[in-house]
């Protein structure tokens, strides 16, 4: 049990556990760009249906989807190490941090993958076919005629998968990394447990509301470019 419960402690707690909100950020960003960057990497097999190449990616996203994300922490933290040392290559003395990054990027590349093929077959095949008809490259039509509008129809979910992972990366404490659950723990020492949590969810909620703010008004900007673009066509 802990000590009995003092308000005043949140405001204390609060700026301690601030000062490692940057940590946790850092995971969020480096996930994302690297799980963007392979996701699209992901996406092709999917999109283009090569035989055994699609098959294999659809094991790999059912199996993430599948499992929890701790369990991936700890496969990664402990399977990666273990397949390269089979190959020659030590990787004992590489930080926690890397692990945790490497597993949110392949957690996060799975479920953009999905986001980006159930995107481009969003748009109508009808437009591709008029690009090829006109002479268009295939890298030209999913270029210019594509991917302009799938990323407005992918936006939303990956504006969800974002904060998803903002939230995933609570996680991240249990390979030792010392992020804002990390702090928390630590001052958990203290037996103010409640304070120390209601300080932390407080954090997170106004770092989501944040993004959500900011995801809105991109949308709206976003919006307004397009209806500006009709007008003047």
């Amino acid at each position: 049990m802990g000590k009995p419960f003092d308000f005043s402690l949140i405001w204390v707690y609060l700026p301690k556990l601030l000062s490692y909100l940057h940590v946790t950020l850092f995971i969020v960003l480096a996930s994302v760009v690297c799980g963007v960057l392979l996701g699209l990497v992901i996406a092709l097999p999917r999109l283009y249906r090569i035989p055994f190449l699609n098959r294999l990616v659809i094991i790999y996203i059912s199996y993430t989807r599948g499992t929890p994300i701790l369990i991936q922490l700890f496969l990664v933290y402990y399977g990666v190490p273990e397949l390269l040392k089979a190959v020659g290559i030590d990787v004992t003395d590489v930080q926690p941090l890397v692990f945790v990054i490497l597993t949110y990027a392949l957690h996060f590349a799975a479920y953009f993958s999905e986001i980006v093929r159930s995107s481009v077959n969003a748009i109508d095949r009808g437009q591709a076919e008029a690009g090829y008809s006109i002479g268009m490259s295939g890298y030209a039509v999913l270029t210019r005629i594509v991917l302009p509008q799938a990323w407005r129809v992918a936006l939303p979910n990956v504006a969800n998968l974002t904060i998803g992972t903002l939230k995933d990366t609570s996680l991240a404490y249990t390979l030792g990394v010392m992020d804002l659950v990390g702090r928390a723990e630590m001052l958990g020492t203290t037996y103010h447990f409640l304070e120390i949590w209601i300080a932390l969810s407080i954090i997170y909620y106004t770092v989501v509301l944040f993004m959500e703010f900011l995801y809105h008004r991109f949308e709206r900007r976003v919006q307004r470019f397009e209806q500006a673009v009709t007008a003047f066509d």
